[in-house]
């Protein structure tokens, strides 16, 4: 009978997930259309192939290609109309052979203009670049900062200035830096390409210049045209501010291929890799593994078996700390150091039972002292998220809960090796730091589509939050009713429970996107191979906390 509960559960779960994942998938096809069908037809007409094309163009046939932040922008500047995807495509690929990151600016979003959400998305990529050392390409079609939002876009250090002062970074790094113009490049946006190793110009499509004609006319009096006054001809042959003219969008991509084929090898980190093997237990078991409601418990084990080569791994302080999950185990051939949330509650040898979710003080010492292991040893660290948080309680503050949560923050904060995050359920207050969440420095952080990032549970805050409205009321003398506090906490609850949403977090790139479980070895192996290209120069060294 009990086999058969189980059996029941795993269905409901796996056709739960599955549902959610259709809808995750609908919403993907739509932001992949950009503008709209209509402004694609329009893009075309001129003679140009899309972002999107231009990028399926570039990339090697048959090898994995990754992209960050999908879903940027989602449902976001409903008043201008929307801004897909952040108006710009990131992928990162592999051209030649050689892996690469890309940014194509998506000329059917408001002719490629740049929105809050469009600057930070490509902060985002060359971030991604510096960490990694990955060659960055630029396929620039793009008409400027959007005018009317230029105060949230223009003047402070994480907005649209900071891309050329990353360009500059960058080149003396001796990161490869490749623009093609392919459309529009206006004002403070025509330092990108020029600020890049080489630059390219599309003949009839592409041009460059600080002001355009209009703006020429009025500031200076003087009657020229686009095209005579920064297109293709202009600079490959008078000013000499581009280095190659193409005739279409076709060849100018063709010979960013070659220029890639002729990079020289670079150093490596040198993580441990041998040869890939898949899980002996199915992946697709993962669909019925993960429950429909995220506070029910399920084994942490059983997760960690479908994602490994083989499902081996070899447990680091089992039997000790046991509401954290640590071992060490390869993902499609790359050896990693697992630190996972265990959900299922546990009973030490003692006797003392843990909650699932919850980090302890044994868990929190055991995940630092493994943390500092695996730097020591070199290996890169994937942290799998399903924390509600730390243990409160006069007990867990006496045994100096506080002190053992700093030194797993500051071992994750200090750690010198990359970083992966998965977000698989819940990511909640100092769990979702302590586990390595966005601002701890993950070089890719992905989320499942059954992930929930907030400063603690819905339920909880949303009481919380009506405790304070209903004595605010009291103290302007007014009594609320049972049912107003039900009206009141309900919408409240809703209002929390869609900023918990992975689609809202992505939309604001607190995660690089919203992934099926299945393709999580690929995001991993991907970001280690990324990571490999970029020698680990400093020394680990977790500071004063931990003594």
């Amino acid at each position: 009978m009990a086999t058969n509960n189980s059996t029941l559960e795993q269905n409901k779960n796996e056709d739960a997930l599955k549902l959610v994942m259709s809808d995750i998938r609908r919403i993907s096809d739509q932001i992949k259309l950009g503008g709209g069908k209509k402004s694609i037809e329009k893009h075309k007409a001129k003679g140009k192939l899309t972002a999107r094309e231009r990028l399926e163009l570039l990339f090697d046939k048959n090898k994995p290609v990754l992209e960050v932040g999908e879903f940027a922008g989602y449902e976001m500047y409903p008043e201008q109309g929307g801004c897909p995807s952040g108006g710009v495509v990131v992928q990162i690929g592999y051209v030649k052979g050689r892996m690469v990151i890309v940014v194509a600016n998506d000329a059917t979003v408001k002719a490629g203009a740049w929105f809050p959400i469009t600057g930070k998305k490509n902060l985002r990529a060359q971030e991604i670049s510096i960490e990694n050392r990955l060659p960055i390409i630029y396929l620039v079609d793009s008409a400027g900062a959007y005018l009317p939002m230029q105060d949230e876009i223009f003047p402070d250090k994480e907005n649209f200035g900071r891309i050329f002062y990353n360009n500059s970074i960058m080149s003396s790094m001796g990161i490869p830096q490749i623009a093609a113009i392919m459309g529009s490049c206006v004002a403070g946006g025509a330092y990108l390409p020029i600020l890049s190793d080489e630059a390219l110009i599309v003949e009839g499509t592409g041009s460059v210049f600080l002001a355009g004609s209009y703006l020429v006319k009025s500031a200076v009096g003087e009657n020229i045209d686009n095209e005579t006054l920064g297109g293709a001809t202009t600079h490959s042959e008078i000013s000499g501010v581009t280095d190659y003219k193409m005739k279409d969008d076709t060849e100018c991509i063709q010979t960013i291929r070659n220029l890639v084929d002729k990079f020289g090898a670079t150093d490596k980190a040198g993580f441990s890799r041998e040869e890939p093997a898949q899980p002996k237990e199915d992946p697709q078991g993962i669909y019925g593994l993960i429950p429909e409601d995220m506070g029910k418990q399920y084994d942490m084990h059983d997760l960690i078996r479908r994602l490994v080569d083989n499902s081996e791994f070899e447990e680091y302080k089992e039997g000790y700390g046991q509401s954290i999950v640590t071992c060490y185990a390869r993902i499609d051939g790359w050896a990693v150091g697992i630190v996972a949330n265990q959900r299922k509650v546990v009973k030490s040898k003692k006797g003392e039972m843990q909650f699932g979710g919850v980090i302890y003080s044994d868990s929190a010492d055991k995940a630092a002292r493994f943390i500092m292991n695996c730097n020591q040893k070199k290996i890169p660290l994937v942290f799998l998220q399903d924390v509600t948080g730390f243990m409160v309680g006069s007990r867990s503050e006496h045994g100096g809960i506080i002190k053992d949560g700093a030194k797993m923050v500051s071992a994750v904060s200090n750690s010198v090796v990359p970083k992966f995050t998965i977000v698989v359920g819940n990511s909640f207050g100092a769990g979702n730091y302590a586990m390595c969440g966005k601002a701890y420095g993950p070089r890719l952080i992905y989320a499942w589509p059954t992930s929930r990032i907030a400063v603690m549970g819905g339920d909880q805050a949303a009481k919380t939050m009506l405790q304070i409205e209903v004595a605010a009321a009291k103290a302007k003398g007014i009594e609320l009713t049972p049912e107003q506090e039900k009206e009141k906490l309900d919408k409240i609850a809703s209002r929390y429970k869609h900023t918990m949403d992975p689609k809202y977090g992505a939309a604001r790139l607190w995660t690089d996107g919203i992934i099926d479980p299945l393709e999580t070895r690929k995001v991993i192996s991907m970001g280690i191979e990324a990571a490999n290209h970029a020698p680990i120069t400093k020394q680990f060294n977790v500071g004063i906390i931990q003594t």
